[in-house]
């Protein structure tokens, strides 16, 4: 019987936003702030919690990736994992080292997307669920390929990809709402912020 970990990514292992810092590193400020008037409505509501997050974000990514160039995109996406490194939670990224030591398998899961989140990953050598995007003929559709992956699509992703049955302890970290049914599954669930870390054995 093996544990599974499960780290939610922005505000918990991540400590910032890394969707708007992707938008930002990849874009010039001219190009953001002037197609982020055109749905200037919807961030105002977003704002006021009048608008879902889940909406917003896919509302965003629509807005400034239509049409993409995905080569372009990917290329930048390497490059942003060099912020992203910079900012992980010391905390959390030292728990996250706890796990893979003890030999549990490890998952990111998050409502960000894939194209910056799997070359991370990839050097964390961790898994990932997360927003996927859609990609034809080489460009971005402005879509997503799969569902945002929030709240109880987490627990459905997960559910799809592990056998959570075959684990005798899930640990699972989040930090807000969204992650609350992905914590449901966890034998020692942590909402960052609230709880304490859990213990973690010192040796295999």
């Amino acid at each position: 019987m093996k544990a599974l970990a499960l780290f939610d990514f922005d505000g918990t292992l991540y400590l910032k936003d890394s969707f708007t810092g992707f938008i930002f590193y990849t874009f010039k400020a001219r190009y953001v702030f002037k197609t982020g008037l055109s749905i200037l409505p919807w961030v105002n509501h977003y704002y006021l919690g009048l608008y879902p997050a889940d909406k917003m974000r896919k509302k965003l990514f629509y807005n400034m990736f239509y049409d993409k160039d995905i080569t372009h995109i990917r290329h930048d996406a390497i490059g942003y994992t060099r912020v992203l490194q910079q900012y992980l939670n010391p905390q959390l990224l030292a728990q996250l080292k706890q796990h893979q030591h003890l030999g549990h398998d490890v998952v990111i899961v998050s409502a960000s997307l894939d194209m910056y989140l799997k070359p991370l990953c990839d050097l964390l050598n961790v898994d990932l669920i997360s927003s996927e995007v859609d990609i034809q003929q080489g460009r971005l559709t402005g879509f997503y390929k799969t569902a945002d992956c929030s709240g109880i699509e987490k627990k459905r992703r997960i559910q799809q990809k592990y056998d959570i049955h075959a684990y005798s302890q899930i640990y699972a970290y989040g930090n807000t709402y969204e992650d609350a049914e992905m914590l449901s599954l966890a034998t020692q669930p942590c909402m960052y912020g609230k709880d304490p870390l859990p213990i973690l054995s010192t040796s295999k």
